[in-house]
């Protein structure tokens, strides 16, 4: 996962879907920085993460 740092990415969790650059990765949380803000997702609601797709 630390290579998608930097990287536009999309995190799936079990209600949605999020896309944004990838700015750190903790213990406990996920951090996107996107077009509409900060998104910080738990890590324990994360289905998937991977690089968004041109």
């Amino acid at each position: 996962m630390i290579e998608l740092i930097g990287k536009i990415v999309e995190v799936e969790t079990g209600e949605a879907t999020y896309t944004g650059k990838l700015i750190e990765i903790g213990e406990e949380e996920v951090h996107l920085e996107s077009e509409v803000g900060w998104i910080v997702i738990p890590v324990d609601r994360i289905a998937t993460i991977k690089e968004k797709e041109e």
